[in-house]
């Protein structure tokens, strides 16, 4: 009779010990799974936030580009007026 109430402490125990075990594993894991899921939610901000300053940065070199190629036009014009005044200039002299 002991031997078997002893055997059943035993199960019991390990019963117990095994519950213990897998309420501990169940807390690691979802711990687990709440760091890995604010790690992502940090590079998708991260992300995010370069994408925003790489369309910025595009943006503004846009501007730019359309501002240098603007000058380059009315400076090529400019030139064109010029020689074709120092053409008509010449012509009259003659």
């Amino acid at each position: 009779m002991e031997s078997q109430e002893q055997s059943s402490a035993k199960e019991t125990l390990r019963k117990e010990n095994l519950k213990a075990e897998e309420s501990n594993s169940l807390v690691k894991d979802q711990e687990r799974a709440r760091v890995y899921l604010a790690r992502e939610q940090k590079i998708e901000s991260g992300q995010k936030i370069r994408e925003n300053q790489r369309a910025d940065y595009l943006a503004s070199e846009t501007i730019k580009e359309d501002a240098r190629e603007k000058a380059r036009k009315e400076a090529y014009l400019a030139r064109e007026k010029q020689i074709a005044q120092e053409q008509e200039a010449r012509k009259f002299k003659k």
